[in-house]
């Protein structure tokens, strides 16, 4: 039997002063005060974000492994600002020798990146070298572009696609994955202005929300998978797998579309020297494709609330874990949209590539294979799919705050992993992958604050704020709330944000208002201190019908804990303890326990919530 035991909280007016202010950069106070942003969690008056609308169109060389492209941007200017410069942003620089990177790389990682061939604004042509050119780079434009108004740009370019393969490059001498494969306008915001932050390859990704038509070249014989809306497919597909193509788009059922041998054999695309694939996606924040000649092509679909959605995978014959995908992805967006985090899957495909990233993008992801372990193979697919919701959905900038979207969809993985699995397993893997090596490092960099920008911390300690200690904080707040409004709390933040730009001050006012209660003091102990997970029971004594543990909180945060009762007649009784015992004081709290036997022993366990030195969790009477 398991007993819940959870303290009052105060509900508080969310017009008067919070009782604890959370620390707010200048530059995010600004922003609220100029009324962007507002203090009840919403986009203030005064919101704003620009928007690019792409035409583009590109072509991959098979052989020289070349990606060529151009594009017109129709960029709208929605902000109150002139603006007399514009920040060109291509990831794919990251592969040229001389730009920086958060680690090594192989000789096969490095290209010679981006070359501009021609680069034109409102019809004005610009000299552009860009030979020295790294992730982003401004233009000095010759005509101002004024706050609300509208500029062409008109871009022509090439690079090559990397030998190795990561989050793009070529998976295989024919399988790419092209990816970050356009010059695109950076974000240009209410509280930073120009994104100018290099990409490192470890941080993610922060870009706008905008409308992308594709019009892929490929070679014969190669099968293009992609962002959005397939909307050509009688032109580049031969009958009969267009019968089986669209047969998918309606069906439960695995169908498998293309067979390896079918691929190789030329039967599957129109026998074209090359064929135009044209896809469109409206309001998403990036667009890439992948294309092979010879990767068995899986699909069905999946019938959600509003809209039956296609499912497809791409991958190498005899790829254990990638026969399963489409079944797996179809389990994916049908359980993410009606339980956690509740909100209908937003886009109409989702296809997973046989690569090397465990990368998401906007309705694809590229993951690898683990075909000897399919419990990891599939809780990769659903880490991969949960980011649609975060940072797709909502336009999280993952290059400075990838606790905003790394710790979701590490909870997520959780929450579908129960479901699963079963709860044990879950917690074990959760426990094993995620928690340990975390909590049982005890260097400074390991206790550095969740709240810290991305890019300021490095190694396991990135890895950790962002995936493990945010995802924690996020699993606490569930237990303190419980699931009804911790539910309804998020559907707030999201519905605010859905489209949008939040930053983490939204999230805190978003779950304060949506929850109708002030949580600032556990957003300071979770996002403000070096805390770490370490309970410690100081003592235990019996009076009659009561026990009383007196619990420390040594390492700090406000966790949630199961203290296990050994009675002297051979029984035990879990008694469960919500974060709440945390709000008056994070430091010390002493259990009162009503009992009916004399209780022998007292063990705290944290199950997920490991600790540092479980040893001092128990007591004997």
């Amino acid at each position: 039997m398991k007993r819940i035991f959870s303290g009052m909280l105060v509900v508080v007016s969310l017009l008067q002063l919070s009782a604890q202010e959370l620390y707010m950069p200048r530059n995010i106070k600004k922003a609220y005060e100029k009324g962007t942003r507002d203090i009840s969690g919403a986009p203030g008056k005064n919101y704003w974000q620009n928007k690019g609308v792409y035409n583009v169109d590109v072509k991959v060389d098979a052989n020289t492994k070349i990606v060529s492209g151009k594009e017109t941007i129709v960029y709208t200017n929605n902000s109150p600002d002139n603006l007399d410069e514009l920040a060109i942003r291509f990831v794919n620089n990251l592969h040229k020798p001389q730009s920086p990177r958060s680690g090594s790389v192989s000789k096969g990682f490095l290209s010679t990146g981006l070359k501009i061939k021609s680069f034109i604004v409102n019809g004005e042509k610009y000299d552009i070298n860009s030979d020295d050119w790294g992730t982003v780079e401004k233009v000095k434009l010759k005509s101002t572009l004024k706050s609300k108004s509208k500029a062409e740009v008109n871009i022509e370019w090439e690079y090559p696609l990397s030998v190795q393969s990561g989050r793009e490059g070529q998976i295989d001498p024919e399988t790419f994955y092209v990816a970050y494969s356009f010059p695109r306008i950076s974000v240009y915001d209410d509280y930073n202005g120009w994104d100018m932050l290099p990409h490192s390859d470890r941080q993610e990704f922060y870009n706008d929300f905008n409308d992308y038509s594709f019009a892929i070249t490929a070679p014969k014989n190669y099968v293009v998978w992609a962002t959005g809306d397939f909307l050509n497919p009688e032109a580049v597909l031969q009958p009969e797998y267009l019968k089986r193509y669209k047969a998918s788009l309606k069906s439960d059922q695995l169908i498998h579309i293309a067979t390896e041998q079918e691929m190789k054999s030329g039967k599957v695309t129109r026998q074209n020297k090359w064929n135009v694939w044209k896809f469109k996606a409206n309001h998403i924040t990036d667009f890439c494709f992948a294309l092979s000649n010879h990767y068995v092509w899986d699909a069905a679909s999946v019938q959600l609330k509003t809209k039956r959605a296609s499912v497809q995978a791409g991958y190498k014959a005899g790829a254990k874990d990638f026969e399963h995908y489409v079944d797996w992805m179809r389990y994916n967006l049908d359980w993410f949209s009606k339980n956690w985090p509740g909100v209908e899957y937003p886009y109409n495909v989702m296809t997973a590539i046989q690569g090397y990233a465990d990368m998401e993008y906007p309705m694809m992801i590229n993951d690898t294979s683990i075909p000897d372990d399919l419990q990891d193979a599939r809780l990769t697919a659903d880490h991969e799919i949960a980011h649609t919701y975060f940072p797709f959905y909502m336009g999280i900038n993952e290059t400075r705050y990838a606790f905003m979207d790394e710790g979701w969809a590490t909870t997520l993985e959780y929450l579908i992993g129960i479901d699963e699995n079963g709860e044990e397993k879950a917690k074990d893997f959760y426990k094993n992958f995620r928690v340990k090596k975390w909590i049982n490092d005890p260097s400074a960099e390991q206790d550095q604050p969740i709240i810290t920008m991305s890019t300021q911390v490095s190694g396991s300690g990135y890895g950790n704020n962002s995936y493990v200690k945010s995802s924690l904080s996020y699993l606490a707040l569930k237990d303190y709330l419980g699931d009804e409004l911790f539910k309804k709390a998020l559907h707030h933040y999201m519905n605010n944000w859905n489209g949008k730009h939040p930053v983490p001050w939204d999230y805190f006012n978003s779950m304060n208002t949506g929850s109708g209660k002030n949580l600032n003091w556990f957003f300071q102990n979770w996002f403000y201190t070096n805390n770490y997970i370490d309970l410690k029971v100081s003592g235990a004594s019996q009076m009659n019908d009561l026990l009383t543990v007196n619990v420390v909180n040594v390492g700090g945060f406000a966790i949630p804990f199961n203290a296990i009762l050994s009675y002297e007649d051979g029984t035990t009784e879990t008694l469960h303890f919500s974060p709440s015992v945390w709000e008056k004081d994070q430091k010390l709290t002493d259990l009162v326990i009503p009992i009916k036997k004399k209780v022998k022993s007292v063990k705290l366990d944290g199950e997920i919530f490991m600790d540092y030195t479980p040893e001092d969790n128990s007591k004997n009477l």
